[in-house]
């Protein structure tokens, strides 16, 4: 085994560029021992590649190209990395979730650790009032009050809340790997059919037939009928009181957040794998 090794390193076969590559490398590195990414020539230019390959990633959210490296070397030394059909689709979105709350956790002036918790992320970054040029009863809205009658608030509440919610499932999908126009397209037509049909178990049965839709919104079968059960939820008998069964259209409109939806796991799984382009067989 040392001396195919040997051969491939230096004939400079080992092109970790790619999915099947990069699992064959992660294999060696694991067979070989802890010791191997810390001596392994191959292992180092991997890194270095990680770092070029997430630099413009962790410059978005205010990151060292470093530090998005090292959350790549955390989720490659994996199981779940090393035995994925797409290794660098594992790598890259665990690497955009680690530097999500990595920036998170830098504006709340906590721990990543803590950043990662629901009740935590639902403030806002700290921010002393110094930083601000006008008093505070001039641009925060809790010192602000309009004269409105008690129906006109409601609707109005109601508008904003479902839109704010439409755009949420928006920004969700997008932060998941779905390409951003795909997503806002996506999500706007079953927002439009949900208004038609009145509830989400009739929406969801009549898109589930709507062949032109999805041919019209390019998806194939497991991304389409993955965007209906992430937004409408899975209406399977038995799920409608489980939050799988709610879908995160409900979810964001009875005051979930984006950092709760991000935190649950199987969602997140779920519609990363169907992102259009995404690389799954």
């Amino acid at each position: 085994m040392t001396t195919r090794t040997m051969t491939a390193d230096e004939g400079g076969t080992e092109d970790f560029t790619t999915g099947e590559g990069l699992r064959a490398l992660l294999r060696r590195l694991h067979e070989a021992g802890p010791d191997a990414w810390r001596t392994d020539p191959v292992a180092a230019r991997l890194m270095a590649f990680a770092a070029e390959k997430y630099e413009a990633l962790a410059r978005k959210h205010g990151l060292d190209p470093w530090e998005a490296a090292t959350a790549a070397f955390d989720v490659m030394r994996t199981r779940s990395a090393r035995e994925a059909v797409d290794p660098w689709g594992v790598v890259t979105h665990a690497v955009r979730i680690t530097c999500i709350f990595e920036e998170r956790a830098q504006g709340l002036l906590c721990s990543v650790h803590q950043a990662r918790r629901p009740h935590v992320s639902v403030f806002h970054d700290a921010e002393r009032l110094s930083e601000r040029d006008n008093p505070l009863d001039d641009y925060h809205s809790a010192f602000h009050t309009t004269d409105t009658t008690p129906d006109d608030e409601h609707s109005a509440e109601g508008h904003t809340s479902a839109v704010s919610a439409v755009e949420d499932a928006i920004a969700f999908m997008t932060l998941l790997g779905w390409p951003a126009a795909a997503a806002r397209a996506g999500v706007e037509h079953v927002c439009q059919a949900l208004a038609r049909a009145g509830s989400r178990q009739s929406a969801f049965e009549v898109l589930r037939r709507d062949r032109h839709a999805q041919a019209l919104l390019d998806l194939d079968g497991e991304a389409w009928s993955a965007l209906l059960k992430t937004l409408l939820g899975n209406q399977a008998p038995g799920m409608s009181a489980t939050t799988a069964g709610r879908g995160i259209l409900l979810r964001l409109l009875i005051g979930e957040t984006l950092p709760v939806l991000l935190h649950d796991d199987d969602l997140v799984l779920t519609v990363a794998l169907a992102a259009p382009g995404s690389g799954r067989s």
